[in-house]
């Protein structure tokens, strides 16, 4: 008899690399379902629950068969032809076929005759035994383990055992120390890494109340670990315990503190953690003249605590530590961590005391000595060109002060590079720049846009908050860019160690939220001319593409078909960016009018004409050669429309110019459906060419209409 019950698989092992596993236990639990449905163990009612903890991977599925149903398999043999002699008895090569298969020449009066393709072939029909669940569960189990996204395999030796001479090691992830596979209330017989598979498991190292904690079943499993084994085994349950005693402990300290809010911090100590105990410690108020960014960064990356910030987002001098133990009395834990973390504390006030001592001025010489990159020099000589593609931008804009204020905040932007702070946390790059130039008395915007240039740092991140910081900005990734392309370091795939996507990402933004009047294309040719000889090699063009890339991309997300999005990035002489926001939104109007399929597609039929008929590009319009009394309609509802679609494009109504070409449906459908454009007479022909030029113009100002075209 079939008997369907719940499945309880677990890993018991050491400690694992707390950030993969999340990752380590979905895809365990993940792969281990999927072969059970592919064997027939499992159907698509079967649920699926994921366990992880620092020492364990679990994966509970309900709804599994003792046994698959029987099935019936047809497996093709050969061409009838070659099967068979002419008599219709068996050759020797479909007996030898049948006997691989198990079976032998009886099977012959019994096989199928079909078509395969233009011949017809035999095909042999048999029943499989469905797999037992001891089968299939053996072969779930080593598929899960071979597909593990493990970031590092470690080889370990087996423990000896008296029957087995000499030594035998597995690779995993880490050693693994016990197996345990329960169906309902039974142990199903498998092995993995060298381990046989039972029902005990190990709860907290210190807490738990029994070791080993004997399961009684599949669905007991994290009933018993909690009870028993003093261990919360499901991540996202730890997670939300975790996130809960956090919120309780920010609470109890009052003041409108709360903890720094941190998911990857969140994951990686619900990955260290199997009973969490948050506790509440306190550091010297003195500490806290240092910037709250290096405090802050020492206390998560180095000790993973939660620092506690006011109700004003600024730095307490608490902060909140999730223990593994949870004693009876929790002061010799709390005095331990504040005795861990009062040196980290210290190290980073010396930095800051240490750092202030010398300008940002007086370190921009010790660029000279960083390297950059092998073929574009040091970084003192990449400030320069930052330096000259940060001035011909202010230029552009205009504007002299600007101009000033942003090549000083260029040529200081990666002072901080050489200081003890950053040399220590890299992550601080420009936060700490900010902090010193402000000490040296530099202007804000200047100091803001110091810090600032690195924006946006990553999707969603903010842009520069000034016009110095986006100036600065603009020049660190142009330079960036345009010297990687120039010596042939681009974007592979999923590699991209340079971050040049997101490098253009953030040009494309600054251009298009802040709306600047800056043509992309200049920007990449002045960029290209600060590296003066350095590179043989102008990749412009080649750029400029590669932004148009990441431009489409980026209008995509915010909502916008991809045929929108072309017709308003391919508008006819479009240069700057910054109406590219109306022109989408006048394209989304245009389109949802009744005239705009006929429109669009008269375009693209206008587009091929053209294209077609390299002689239209100077032909004027002569009223005196409109003929048929269809161009003539055109023309005159030209003469009427298109100034006021002109005006109205002029004044940046864009929604309205495109909405007043709607009128034209009627005369383009009577043009195409009465002239013949290429007429015999030249005059003629260039003369309704010249028409259809002028039209097309006029149609494509605020956006290419036959993108729109289905």
């Amino acid at each position: 008899m079939n008997h369907n019950k719940n499945l309880l698989v677990e890993l018991f092992v050491e400690e694992l690399p707390p950030k993969a596993l999340r990752k380590l236990g979905d895809a365990f639990a993940g792969v281990l379902r999927d072969q059970l449905v592919a064997q027939g163990l499992a159907g698509g009612g079967s649920v699926l629950t994921a366990f992880a903890s620092p020492r364990r991977l679990a994966a509970h599925v309900t709804h599994i068969a003792s046994q698959a149903a029987d099935k019936a398999v047809s497996q093709k043999l050969m061409p009838v032809a070659v099967g068979l002699d002419a008599s219709g008895g068996a050759t020797p090569a479909l007996l030898k076929k049948l006997t691989a298969l198990g079976a032998d020449a009886s099977a012959v009066a019994g096989l199928k005759r079909a078509q395969d393709g233009k011949a017809e072939a035999l095909f042999y029909e048999s029943t499989v035994k469905g797999a037992t669940l001891a089968e299939g569960l053996q072969k779930a189990l080593a598929e899960a383990i071979a597909k593990l996204p493990i970031p590092k395999v470690m080889s370990y030796q087996l423990e000896t055992r008296c029957e087995l001479p000499g030594w035998s090691s597995v690779s995993f992830v880490r050693p693994a120390h016990g197996l345990v596979a329960l169906h309902g209330a039974d142990i199903v017989d498998v092995e993995a890494l060298g381990l046989a598979s039972g029902r005990d498991t190990h709860g907290h190292r210190f807490e738990a109340k029994v070791d080993p904690v004997v399961l009684r079943d599949a669905d007991s499993y994290a009933r018993q670990l909690a009870d028993e084994g003093a261990v919360i085994a499901g991540f996202d349950a730890r997670r939300g315990e975790i996130a809960r005693q956090l919120g309780a402990a920010a609470a109890n300290v009052g003041g409108g503190a709360k903890p720094i809010e941190d998911d990857a911090l969140l994951d990686e100590v619900t990955a260290l953690v199997e009973r969490p105990n948050v506790l509440t410690c306190t550091f010297e108020e003195e500490f806290l003249a240092v910037p709250q960014e290096c405090l802050i960064l020492t206390m998560k990356a180095n000790q993973k605590y939660f620092p506690l910030v006011d109700a004003q987002d600024k730095l307490t001098n608490k902060f909140l530590v999730v223990s593994n133990i949870t004693p009876d009395d929790a002061s010799a834990v709390i005095q331990g961590n504040e005795r861990v973390v009062r040196p980290r504390l210290a190290d980073a006030k010396f930095f800051f005391d240490q750092d202030r001592k010398k300008t940002l001025a007086l370190r921009v010489e010790s660029l000279g000595k960083v390297v950059y990159h092998n073929k574009l020099g040091t970084q003192g000589e990449r400030v320069e060109r930052v330096m000259r593609i940060a001035q011909a931008i202010a230029a552009k804009l205009g504007d002299a002060k600007l101009g000033q204020q942003a090549v000083q905040a260029a040529q200081l932007a990666k002072a901080d590079l050489v200081t003890d702070m950053v040399g220590e946390f890299p992550e601080l790059q420009g936060t700490m720049g900010r902090y010193y130039a402000l000490h040296d008395g530099l202007d804000a915007a200047v100091a803001d846009a110091i810090e600032d240039h690195y924006k946006p740092r990553f999707a969603g991140d903010t842009l520069p908050r000034g016009n110095v910081g986006i100036v600065v900005a603009l020049a660190d990734k142009l330079e960036t860019l345009v010297g990687m392309f120039g010596i042939g370091n681009l974007p592979t795939g999923d590699r991209d160690p340079f971050a040049l996507r997101r490098h253009a990402l953030g040009v494309v933004r600054m251009l298009v939220e802040r709306a600047l009047p800056l043509h992309f294309h200049e920007l990449t040719r002045l960029a290209f001319q600060a590296f003066g000889p350095l590179l043989a090699k102008d990749p412009s063009v080649e750029l400029d593409e590669f932004l148009i890339e990441r431009l489409k991309g980026y209008l995509k997300d915010t909502g916008y078909s991809v045929p929108e999005v072309d017709a308003a990035v391919y508008a006819r002489k479009l240069t700057e960016w910054s109406s590219l926001p109306k022109r989408l939104a006048a394209v989304r109007a245009f389109a949802a009018l009744p005239e705009a399929p006929a429109l669009a597609a008269a375009n693209k039929r206008i587009g091929n004409i053209l294209k077609k008929s390299p002689e239209s590009a100077d032909a004027p319009v002569t009223e005196a050669l409109l003929q048929e009394p269809a161009e003539k309609a055109l023309h005159a509802a030209m003469q009427q429309i298109v100034p006021t679609a002109d005006a109205r494009f002029d004044a940046g109504d864009y929604t309205a110019s495109l909405q007043s070409l709607a009128a034209l449906r009627a005369p383009v459908d009577a043009f195409f459906d009465g002239v013949m454009v290429n007429a015999e007479q030249a005059d003629l022909r260039l003369n309704r060419l010249g028409l259809l030029k002028s039209l097309h113009e006029s149609m494509n100002r605020v956006a290419q209409l036959e993108r729109l075209a289905s």
